[in-house]
């Protein structure tokens, strides 16, 4: 099955990790120049103005002209499709973070346990 176009929709244009540093990057709200992104992130100008393209055609970024400079800036109200269905497994990764700290509490408690018997253990033996 061929893949879907990285411009399809945002989860595909996120699916790449170098966009993803972009957007990080861009989450501050400021806008930044291609230049500023390039020195940052350590990527080619080719390749960062690549991913800037795909993430400006499904909506994530936005551009601004400012003289001889384009600005981007993060739009974070398109990632909700991604947030929103993020969430629905919200309560899958509650439940196993409850079990791990409940098995972990329970552990800790038989450690404990140990080793007060140890020491009750050493206290009423003879000298």
């Amino acid at each position: 099955m061929p893949r879907a176009a990285t411009t399809t929709d945002v989860f595909n244009a996120i699916a790449e990790p170098r966009r993803r540093e972009i957007i990080d990057v861009l989450r501050g709200g400021r806008a930044h120049a291609v230049g500023e992104l390039v020195t940052r992130l350590r990527i080619p100008q080719p390749a960062v103005s690549k991913h800037l393209s795909v993430l400006r055609r499904v909506g994530i970024v936005s551009v601004s002209k400012h003289g001889r400079h384009r600005l981007y800036r993060l739009n974070a109200e398109e990632l909700k499709s991604v947030h929103d269905w993020v969430k629905t497994y919200e309560r899958f990764w509650t439940d196993q973070l409850d079990r791990i700290k409940e098995r972990a509490e329970r552990k800790a408690a038989e450690r404990l346990g140990h080793k007060s018997r140890v020491v009750r253990d050493e206290e009423e033996k003879p000298c």
